[in-house]
């Protein structure tokens, strides 16, 4: 498979593509609340329409508060409740392999994935992380040591399609063993798979 990527800021874009990925670092307006200016630029509408096609959509990091915000997921991201931000490898637990970009793992695999944040702390209403955990749409969540204080530990959810996924973690971060480790490659192997 052919693998041919391009850069879309802000703008509005026309073409058609497989799939998005919305990287994590800091993007404009963060000081007012992470992701919600970029939750608003014209370039989300296609964001939109190709998550209703079914079409693989990877929210990391600041991408993850970007699809919040923009409601394509639910839920909210805060402050870490330490108020510091965070950078290490963590230990994670994957509990949904139903998704465009855990389906190539197993279900209740422990991997291993940095993450780098200072809002970070998944919070929702308690009947929604319920129903988060029935319908199957927890994707990952600390086994061990919560580190930002996010709720039931909870790093990544789904849509309830299994294509929009947000995760706090930074898999392109552990995407080679010269930076550390491998687990991180597995997830975009995980949405070729899918797109297969």
């Amino acid at each position: 498979m052919k693998i041919e990527a391009k850069l879309v800021w802000h703008n509005e874009f026309k073409d058609v593509y497989d799939a998005v990925i919305l990287p994590g670092g800091f993007s404009f307006g963060d000081h007012l609340r992470g992701g919600i200016i970029a939750a608003h630029s014209p370039a989300m509408e296609g964001v939109r329409k190709m998550a209703s096609e079914g079409k693989p959509i990877l929210g990391i990091c600041n991408g993850f508060q970007i699809l919040i915000e923009s409601e394509l997921l639910p839920g909210s991201l805060l402050r870490n409740s330490s108020l510091k931000f965070v950078c290490k490898w963590m230990d994670l637990q994957v509990d949904n392999v139903d998704t465009a970009f855990t389906c190539s793992f197993e279900r209740g695999e422990k991997v291993r994935m940095p993450i780098a944040h200072n809002e970070g702390r998944f919070f929702a209403e308690d009947q929604l992380l319920d129903n988060l955990r029935v319908d199957g749409r927890v994707v990952m969540h600390y086994p061990n040591e919560n580190p930002t204080g996010t709720s039931k530990g909870i790093v990544s959810i789904s849509n309830e399609e299994g294509n929009v996924v947000g995760m706090m973690s930074h898999p392109e971060r552990a995407s080679d063993n010269l930076l550390g480790g491998i687990d991180g490659l597995r997830v975009f192997e995980s949405m070729l798979e899918w797109m297969r």
